[in-house]
């Protein structure tokens, strides 16, 4: 049986949209949704229960918090896996460019908490970050202006269904990637003058105090400034391209085209 995590996320929804059907297939919810299991690493109870007959868990990142927030989440559930006798976990990382990131910290404990386990098998997505983040921090202002700090660097970006495809082709078949580490960057590095030229706007960037001061205006929550601030950082500075990277995302994908990072943008966009 193979168990889903994290469903009500973006990654996660349109995992489970792909398995809808599937026998042997079941989904965790924090809320208990009707014909899901009921699955909250805040809740620790909730795991036995969640995680009982399960060979395969596909443990989407749990992110969206402070470090020790979520290290707590994942240790919850690696540990109830372990204890439940499941064999296989297939967690999404953060592509290996990404160290320089304020929330890599997490990811990298988790890949070390799985090659740790006396008793998983462990296979590692790390997604590059997605097409569609860049709506978060490039989206035109209201004079048409992209302002967001990128400077003259480039992001790797990769399409959020592709993702999604790579983790259930993994997750079904999980033997085929034993202990295996893949790398999921694009293949094409966009900048900031990319995005506005696509959009008909301008690319004017700020500097990232600028972007900081105005993230902490904006009524974002506290780690969520500096988790944008070292985004906008690490592209700037040249180190989301994907340069030094080999890329497993076309192979994932069975030979494949990757989905354009650039349409997708675009599309994002458009649609608000």
């Amino acid at each position: 049986m193979l168990l889903v995590t994290g469903v009500s996320g973006a990654l996660g929804s349109l995992v489970a949209e792909r398995l809808g059907g599937h026998e042997d297939v079941v989904l965790g919810t924090r809320a208990g949704l009707p014909g899901t299991r009921r699955l909250d690493f805040d809740a620790p109870e909730t795991l036995p229960d969640a995680f009982a007959g399960v060979e395969t868990l596909l443990l989407v990142s749990a992110g969206y918090g402070e470090d020790d927030t979520v290290v707590g989440r994942h240790e919850a559930a690696i540990s109830a896996a372990e204890a439940a006798g499941v064999r296989h976990v297939v967690y999404t990382s953060l592509s290996g460019d990404g160290d320089h990131l304020t929330y890599a910290l997490a990811h990298r404990w988790t890949e070390r908490r799985l090659r740790r386990s006396a008793t998983l098998d462990w296979t590692i997505l790390r997604n590059g970050l997605y097409a569609e983040f860049l709506t978060w921090i490039a989206t035109p202002d209201a004079e048409n202006r992209i302002t967001g700090p990128l400077g003259e660097g480039r992001l790797a970006a990769v399409a959020r269904a592709d993702l999604a495809d790579i983790a259930v082709a993994v997750a079904t078949d999980p033997a085929a990637h034993r202990n295996r580490v893949y790398e999921l960057v694009g293949e094409r590095a966009l900048g900031g003058a990319d995005l506005a030229e696509a959009l008909g706007a301008t690319y004017a960037p700020g500097t990232l105090a600028d972007a900081r001061a105005a993230i902490a205006a904006s009524g974002a929550v506290p780690f969520q400034v500096p988790m944008l601030a070292s985004t906008y950082s690490a592209i700037a500075h040249g180190f989301m391209d994907g340069t030094g990277v080999e890329s497993d995302l076309r192979t994932l994908l069975g030979g494949r085209e990757p989905l354009d990072a650039l349409d997708v943008f675009v599309k994002a966009v458009r649609q608000g």
